[in-house]
Order: structure tokens, then sequence, then C-alpha cells
């Protein structure tokens, strides 16, 4: 699930990504937002993963998560999926 609030003065849109990925020990989140550099997301008793960020309102953001550092996975709620360089789709949050 993907979450959005829009503070409107400041220009910012406050996202709360949360998947659940039963069997995963860590989940990251990489995007645009910061280089594809991989932030690991908090983790629930229930095996979801949910970690929020502050982006910049009016733009799109690829991303993907990477769970247990060797397995990429889209977000099955994102707004959209664009193609990639490496022959598979990444998750887009429209802010």
């Amino acid at each position: 699930m993907i979450k959005k609030t829009y503070l409107e003065k400041q220009g910012v849109c406050v996202v709360t990504f949360n998947v659940k990925f039963e069997k995963a020990s860590k989940v990251e989140i990489v995007g645009e937002w910061n280089n594809w550099t991989p932030e690991t997301m908090k983790s629930k008793r229930d095996g979801s993963f949910w970690i929020t960020k502050r982006l910049k309102k009016g733009r799109e953001y690829r991303f993907k998560y990477l769970i247990d550092g060797h397995i990429w996975e889209n977000d099955p709620q994102a707004d959209r999926y664009v193609p990639n360089p490496y022959g598979s789709t990444d998750s887009v949050v429209i802010c």
C-alpha cells in the first residue's frame, strides 16, 4: 500500500510505502530520490515492511524493493510501471 499526504505550503508529498513479504528478513527501498541507494525499511511482526519519505510534490519517482539483498520487486500498488534498462520494469509513485 502506498499512502500519500500532501503538505501544500511546503510543496511536499509525504509517502508511506508499506509492503508485505512474509518470508523476507530484510527489505530495502531504492529509488530516484536517493540515487538508488538502499534504505532499510522498518518491519512489523506480520511480515510487512514500511518506510515514510518526504518527496517533492509535482514529480514522479521510480523505485523498487530489494528483498534480502538480492531479489528485486515492484510495488503491486504503484501508480504505474515503466521499463528500465535491465529488461524489466520499475515502480513509479506520482507525488
